[in-house]
């Protein structure tokens, strides 16, 4: 796939994992080794994903770590949500970090889908 630093998909990954790392500088010190570690696993998981999937030869590998970025992106999207309702994350914050994990998530099945049909296409 070439380099996943021109791929507008990792960009967007990457401010999504350097905003959570702000976001959650503010957390609770008591949720250093719980929320705030695990929601910052999960955003390094995303961007770290996309790029190994497209360092992979083959689109079968690459669709395969691009659906555990996804499923990164879903578990993002939870534990945002978890810090909103635990009073760590203010409603305006969240609302940026979710909207870009949702826009993430869209793209990253567009990608896939798109990837997919390639495969069909010219197996």
């Amino acid at each position: 796939m070439g380099n996943y630093r021109q791929l507008l998909v990792w960009k967007r990954a990457h401010t999504l994992a350097l905003d959570v790392y702000r976001a959650t500088q503010r957390f609770p010190t008591e949720e250093r080794y719980g929320l705030t570690a695990q929601l910052r696993r999960a955003a390094v998981s995303v961007v770290s994903n996309i790029a190994e999937g497209s360092g992979r030869l083959g689109d079968r590998e690459h669709i395969r770590f691009l659906r555990i970025a996804r499923g990164s992106v879903s578990e993002v999207e939870c534990q945002l949500l978890l810090s909103r309702n635990l009073g760590y994350l203010g409603s305006s914050a969240w609302t940026v970090l979710d909207e870009q994990s949702q826009d993430l998530a869209r793209m990253l099945t567009g990608l896939i889908q798109s990837l997919g049909r390639a495969k069909t296409r010219y197996p």
